[in-house]
This record gives structure tokens, C-alpha cells and sequence, in this order.
């Protein structure tokens, strides 16, 4: 999950309603100001049953946790599924970026990878978006008319056929059927 401005108060809204037995891993990217760093760990966690963790340099990828991208780092998905975080120069004015994410996600993950992009005011999140669909992942975005900014989910529409164009109150059944399915297959 990709997101920037506006984009927290609909993952606090979709949180509550995730399987607690979720079969996925969730990894939220979102631009954020590096003193929020645990407030937001906290602020999360108290919204849902799963564990809520700051994503460290080599913590395995395990089903049912969510995992933040911490402040001022890009986050790096490893062949061996594990993270490595970098702090090389910033992409589309962002560390960490969602595009960067997204797309080593994709290139980890292929088939077996959701890309949800929010709310935001900049471009990021839609090179990533393409990178996933040219992996076989499957894209989704904050519906425009709904996105408290719309920006970051409109790039995308107007730059590549997403898979599906979400409201808030259906994100998290998005979330659940996916999980659902990757553990099955």
C-alpha cells in the first residue's frame, strides 16, 4: 500500500476490517516527516489485530504482519525475501518511494503481488503500478472522486490501465480476497 498526503486516514479506516489470520504480508509505504516514526506504529496498531512493525534492514517478510517503511529510507525487497533499506537520492521527491518499492516488490513477487496506490500531490506510485502489471501483479488504486487528494491515484489512471479503482470501504475485502487466494495457490 502506496500513499502521501491524505492517504493515512483511509488506511485507519480499512485496518479494522482485515483478517486477522491474514495469509499476506502487508508493506505500507507512506511520505511521512521521520518524527511520526513510532507514533504511527502506535496509531496503527491500536486499528487492527495484526502485528504492526517499522520494516528493519534483513526482517523476513512474514504473512500477517504489516510492515511501514520507515522515514528518510527507501525500502528494498530482497531476492530472498527479506528488506534492505537505502538511502540513495530521492525518486519523485520522496525517500521512502513508493515506485521503488513497487517495483522491487514486483520484481520479487510477480504474480503473487497486490499494489494499492492512495491518496497523494506528487506523481509517485504509477512507475511502480506498471511495474507490478508487467509482472503479473495485480494493480488497484484509491478511487480519484473519493481520494482526499487526487493526484497520485489520477497519474496512475491516466497512465496505464489499472486492475481496479477502489473505494475506502472496499479496500480491506480487496486486501482479504487476495490473501485469501495467494494462500491457496
Amino acid at each position: 500500500i502506496g500513499g502521501s498526503a491524505g492517504s493515512l486516514q483511509t488506511i485507519l479506516q480499512l485496518l479494522p476490517s482485515l483478517d486477522v489470520h491474514l495469509g499476506a504480508a502487508i508493506i505500507i509505504i507512506l511520505h511521512r516527516q521521520s518524527h511520526y516514526d513510532s507514533v504511527l506504529t502506535e496509531l496503527l496498531s491500536v486499528k487492527t489485530g495484526l502485528v504492526v512493525k517499522e520494516a528493519e534492514e534483513k526482517d523476513p517478510i512474514l504473512p500477517g504482519v504489516i510492515y511501514i517503511a520507515p522515514a528518510d529510507y527507501h525500502l528494498l525487497i530482497e531476492s530472498d525475501h527479506t528488506f534492505s533499506l537505502d538511502y540513495s537520492e530521492k525518486v519523485n521527491f520522496s525517500r521512502p518511494s513508493i515506485d521503488v518499492t513497487f517495483s522491487a516488490a514486483a520484481t520479487v513477487y510477480g504474480k503473487q503481488l497486490a499494489a494499492l496506490l492512495l491518496s497523494g500531490a506528487n506523481a509517485d506510485g504509477t512507475e511502480g503500478l506498471q511495474t507490478v502489471k508487467a509482472m503479473g501483479g495485480i494493480t488497484a488504486i484509491h478511487n480519484p472522486l473519493h481520494a482526499a487528494v487526487d493526484f497520485m491515484p489520477r497519474q496512475a489512471m491516466n497512465n496505464m490501465e489499472v486492475d481496479y479503482i477502489l473505494e475506502t470501504t472496499e479496500m480491506a475485502a480487496f486486501i482479504n480476497r487476495f490473501a485469501a487466494a495467494a494462500t491457496q495457490g
